[in-house]
């Protein structure tokens, strides 16, 4: 049976509880660029653009819709839904004030995923070397991770993000991410493990490595924890979840708590 040789951890709603504030500070921004580019109807309308929505997009609609992805890929897709008109330079000048500003929320209250500590400190004793590898742009990573208490776990250099360690910034489930960390870490895709909540999470691990792909766990809890006394709609979207991540990868090993990740963990090294 092989060892995994990194273990690479999304960030938002894996290792952190952090995406519900990020949406939140987040949508009032995607609504004032709505209203700020939003297309002249009669001469500059797009092929196939939709209707600009009548009420603003809620932080529950863009976590519905864009979970997983960061706030420039959020931008360009809408961009191209609504037949927007913000230039390339517009998106980089709301994307630095984003970050700003979920920073600004984060550092108020960032929580870690329950029991990912105790995991944390296993796979360090174990001698698992460890990785984060984000979709979110590098400074919020650091600060959500500071704020929740994992920073002593990572070294800063081996925290990875799609929105600012790659030349141009990309978003899972582009795999380039996954692609640049394990050339920087030295180890081939196949030889490490991803930990993911999300379905473009899932889809980049899958296909790193040029489709060769990173075996996959699929963390579910969150979806509990955020349900709080809603238990029974905790225990709905965890299914719901867990069946995109094996979809979307192709054999995750679902997770429903950090408390069983060492059993997690070894059914993918016995498959490797």
């Amino acid at each position: 049976m092989a060892k995994v040789k990194y273990i690479l951890f999304d960030c938002d709603n894996t290792l952190v509880q952090s995406e519900s504030r990020a949406f939140e500070a987040c949508s009032d921004l995607v609504n004032e660029v709505i209203a700020k580019y939003k297309p002249n109807p009669t001469t500059s309308l797009q092929p196939n653009a939709r209707p600009i929505p009548d009420e603003p997009l809620t932080p529950a609609i863009l976590h519905e819709r864009y979970l997983g992805k960061n706030f420039r890929n959020m931008l360009v897709s809408l961009r191209q839904e609504y037949g927007l008109t913000p230039s390339d330079s517009d998106i980089d000048a709301y994307v630095d004030l984003e970050v700003a500003r979920v920073i600004e929320k984060l550092n108020k209250r960032c929580e870690p995923c329950p029991c990912v500590e105790a995991a944390l400190t296993w796979a360090r004793t174990q001698g698992y070397p460890m990785a984060v590898v984000s979709t979110s742009a590098k400074p919020r990573v650091l600060a959500s991770l500071e704020k929740a208490g994992l920073m002593p776990f990572f070294d800063e250099e081996h925290v990875f993000s799609a929105a600012t360690s790659l030349t141009p910034p990309s978003s899972k489930p582009d795999p380039a991410i996954y692609d640049h960390a394990c050339k920087q870490l030295g180890v081939r895709p196949e030889e490490c493990v991803a930990v993911e909540d999300s379905n473009s999470g899932a889809t980049a691990a899958k296909r790193a490595g040029n489709g060769r792909g990173i075996p996959l766990i699929g963390y579910v809890g969150i979806y509990q924890a955020e349900a709080g006394d809603e238990v029974e709609k905790g225990r709905i979207k965890m299914e719901e979840m867990g069946e995109g991540l094996v979809e979307g990868s192709g054999n995750a090993v679902v997770m429903e708590d950090w408390s069983s990740f060492q059993v997690c963990l070894a059914e993918i090294e016995s498959r490797m």
